[in-house]
């Protein structure tokens, strides 16, 4: 989303308080987006059917062990580091092209080499592996991010907030929370085991191409054919624009990162714990899979509810004491407490599960970041959406990467630490990403919005 399209989007998004607003734009869910958001939800689910169980599902196809699963997180890293470099297109390309082409972009990859994954998983090669589920990491960010950047062209900057927490409703409701669930019936009515994951995963294709169609043909609104970025701009600098911004705007940076480490810790758990919570305190899988649900359905009901608190009381707040103190003393609570309880005992399990959701509530702070970026740099929104998406699928990357490189030497819980002390420093770099809210401080002087 480009800084010359924000008086378009603008001038055609209805007054908020007006009678021209219906009760999903007061919600904060543009009324003419409302498809897109079920789209997203439905797509999030089939990319989140194999989430809590791929890493040991790769592990076993390799003939198991730890050095497999280590093997199995680079894998993921490889497949993470896609997501990242998919996610900064998702807005580079949307401002270059229009979300709605960067979206069917998104499906296409995506299907293409789920096939072509599932069938090096069959053959059991190393290398094929590698390169397919890597080039299927570019699908779900194209997919998912471009709807974003659409999102933030078209809602008024007042409900900013609580549509980024409707969209990470859907995000999170998808994936992991409904997509585990699916998982838990798929797995074993597909004959359990390794060839009921095979067969799960190849069934999750069919709600990934509803979520698409649903979104295709249920969104007509204009900014979704459109080229965003100014009209005379290079393809060269709209999509190198993110970058220059980062590299020149300190606070987008601090944004950046923060974003970075905020789901980082949930992707990194998604690979250690499924054998810790599965079989070395015996609750299985069907269990593991279930607490995963329950953690992040905590996690949807809240999104919607930071991003709105953080319109009142202050997006930068929101962050710093839910966001990132909260879901520091939940990381812990989901790693201890489970280990503190009887293993395998079923009151064990509630308490267990109550803990992770904890951390699942509290990591719904970080949502008004999604508003942040772009009030970071008011006249290069495209370009700090950019870095924004980059940073959400990032968090993948992130997340397996610490796992790669601290698990081998310092154990799971050498992980569970490394995490909280990223946590600490992002703490520390949202004293950088003070932004101005209208409702809070009314409107910006225009002397002011000219030299931001």
């Amino acid at each position: 989303m480009s800084s010359t399209s924000t008086s378009s989007p603008a001038s055609a998004a209805p007054i908020p308080g007006t009678d021209q607003e219906s009760f999903l734009d007061r919600l904060g869910i543009p009324h003419a987006l409302r498809w897109g958001f079920l789209g997203v939800l439905v797509f999030m689910t089939g990319n989140g059917v194999e989430t809590n169980f791929v890493s040991p599902h790769i592990a076993n196809v390799l003939g198991g062990g730890d050095d497999k699963i280590n093997l199995a997180a680079t894998i993921i890293t490889v497949y993470s580091l896609s997501a990242l470099i998919g996610s900064y297109l998702a807005g580079a390309l949307s401002d270059l092209w229009g979300p709605r082409r960067v979206m069917l972009l998104g499906v296409t990859v995506w299907v293409v080499f789920q096939a072509a994954f599932v069938g090096a998983l069959a053959t059991g090669s190393v290398p094929l592996i590698f390169l397919t589920y890597a080039v299927r990491g570019f699908g779900f960010p194209l997919f998912a991010f471009a709807f974003l950047v659409w999102i933030n062209t078209v809602v008024n900057k007042e409900r900013n907030g609580a549509a980024v927490g409707w969209f990470y409703v859907m995000f999170t409701g998808g994936m992991p929370t409904i997509g585990s669930l699916v998982a838990i019936v798929l797995i074993p009515g597909l004959g359990g085991g390794l060839g009921g994951e095979r067969w799960t995963m190849i069934a999750s294709t069919a709600i990934v191409i509803a979520g698409f169609l649903i979104a295709r043909l249920g969104v007509r609104e204009e900014h979704g054919d459109k080229r965003l970025a100014p009209a005379g701009e290079s393809a060269a600098r709209v999509i190198l624009s993110g970058v220059t911004l980062a590299a020149t705007n300190r606070r987008v940076m601090m944004g950046f990162l923060t974003r970075l480490i905020n789901t980082a810790p949930q992707f990194g758990m998604f690979i250690i714990l499924p054998t810790v919570i599965a079989d070395t305190l015996g609750w299985g899988q069907s269990r593991w899979l279930l607490m995963t649900s329950v953690i992040f359905a905590g996690n949807i009901l809240f999104n919607a509810a930071f991003g709105a608190l953080g319109d009142r009381i202050g997006w930068t707040t929101t962050v710093r004491w839910f966001g990132i103190v909260g879901s520091a003393i939940g990381l812990l609570a989901w790693w201890y407490v489970p280990h503190w309880v009887p293993a395998g005992s079923d009151w064990g399990f509630v308490v267990a599960v109550a803990a992770g959701t904890v951390f699942g509530i509290l990591l719904a702070g970080f949502v008004p970041l999604g508003a942040i970026m772009p009030a970071l740099a008011p006249q290069h929104k495209g370009a700090a959406m950019a870095m924004y998406t980059t940073a959400a699928g990032g968090a993948t990357f992130l997340g397996s990467a610490v796992v790669a490189l601290v698990r081998p030497w310092g154990g799971d819980v050498g992980v569970v630490w490394a995490f909280v002390a990223l946590y600490g420093c992002a703490f520390v770099m949202t004293f950088f990403l003070k932004v101005h809210q209208p409702r809070l401080h009314g409107p910006v002087p225009e002397a002011d919005a000219v030299r931001a």
